[in-house]
């Protein structure tokens, strides 16, 4: 789908996009859920479907697959931060979408939650990774919603946001690898255009030329 192919689809259901963002927020803030240094969630929701709306051209494979993604966007994190049960997504979804777009939704939003974990690396290990591969446009979401994550932790100069950066940017190779399937369905891509961006916020010119031949075929 061409960039502005994708900008009149998205014009074209904006109402639509605009009840299910003002959904999202609403939810994350009946359960006082904040972001970073005391913003309301909905930041953080707004961050990661700019991502979508920016590079969702490389992926979206047809009109009928454009608001499952906003949707997947803005509710990736309601059932790990927001108390949905995967039954709960769904019937949200079926109030605004088919049947059909309702499922595509939930399973982006259920393959982006993270598994039960004390640690950082037992909350996102290989099941979680393998539930992202398998999930049409789930690896694209979570790419943008780590790129939302890493532009609000490089954007500040406090211990704790430079402590996140130096995470993201050890992951960083881990991270790519795992939830890219290498897939001939544009659903599955992981565009090369959104990883030379994350390489340019994270890591030196030397080590970015690296990145980008080692996955310049993505």
């Amino acid at each position: 789908m061409t960039r502005d192919e994708f900008k009149s689809f998205e014009e074209k259901y904006g109402l639509t996009i605009e009840f299910i963002r003002h959904e999202a927020h609403e939810l994350h803030q009946s359960v006082n859920q904040i972001y970073g240094d005391n913003l309301p969630y909905g930041f953080h929701l707004d961050m990661v479907v700019e991502m979508i709306s920016k590079y969702g051209h490389h992926v979206c494979a047809c009109e009928n697959d454009l608001l499952p993604l906003f949707f997947g966007g803005f509710f990736h994190d309601s059932i790990e931060d927001a108390r949905l049960s995967y039954n709960d997504v769904m019937k949200r979804a079926k109030k605004i979408l088919t049947d059909d777009q309702a499922l595509m939704a939930t399973e982006i939003v259920y393959a982006l939650t993270n598994d039960k974990g004390r640690t950082r690396s037992e909350r996102a290990g290989e099941k979680y990774y393998q539930g992202i591969r398998e999930t049409p446009y789930a690896p694209f979401v979570k790419l943008c919603d780590r790129m939302a994550n890493v532009s609000y932790s490089c954007s500040d100069d406090n211990d704790e946001e430079n402590r996140m950066k130096k995470v993201y940017k050890n992951e960083m190779h881990h991270f790519l690898a795992s939830i890219n399937p290498h897939s001939t369905d544009i659903r599955f891509f992981v565009p090369g255009e959104m990883i030379e961006a994350l390489a340019e916020i994270l890591i030196s010119d030397l080590e970015r030329e690296e990145i980008s031949r080692e996955w310049k075929q993505i």
